[in-house]
């Protein structure tokens, strides 16, 4: 369930200062499988995304725990996208969220500024971290976080395969 909180006081992420105001969402849930057919690396992961409102942007947090040991060392790609999460259903979350297809912008640029890709690489014991920091806040409704088969392509913001994801409604 997401969390809405209003800090009165500055607090930091990571490395990132975050102002008094700052609005945060919090969203922890098990990871939804996109294939309950066959094994797969997240089957029994859960995942923490953190989103941070700020002035200037958002700072987004995610950790991934209790990925299969297996694919340690590999990175998987992991956006924020526009749909509902639903388990054995990939398609629901529909493309990336982009901030410029949203605001409307004639030209919309897929890139890591205008889209939110936190991708994950999985250490030994089988958890993952990511962090970004975009310009713009997202609108509110019913998204979701996809991890992706493969590490995000920085020209196309391709990822491959969706495996996995973490609904991220408010």
């Amino acid at each position: 369930m997401a969390g809405l909180l209003a800090f009165s006081a500055a607090m930091a992420v990571g490395s990132t200062a975050i102002a008094a105001g700052a609005v945060i969402n919090r969203f922890s849930d098990p990871l939804r499988d996109y294939d309950t057919t066959s094994a797969g690396p997240f089957d029994a992961a859960t995942a923490r995304l953190q989103l941070v409102g700020h002035g200037a942007g958002t700072t987004a947090v995610l950790h991934v725990r209790g990925v299969d040991r297996s694919v340690s060392g590999r990175t998987f790609g992991a956006h924020l996208h526009n749909g509902a999460c639903g388990t054995d259903q990939p398609l629901l979350a529909g493309g990336h969220y982009n901030h410029d297809a949203h605001s409307g912008a004639p030209k919309v640029v897929i890139s890591d500024q205008t889209e939110v890709w936190l991708d994950v690489t999985v250490d030994a014991s089988g958890a993952g971290n990511s962090n970004s920091v975009v310009r713009f806040t997202p609108t509110a409704g019913a998204r979701s976080v996809v991890i992706h088969a493969k590490p995000t392509d920085p020209a196309t913001g391709g990822a491959g395969d969706r495996l996995a994801c973490l609904p991220v409604e408010w």
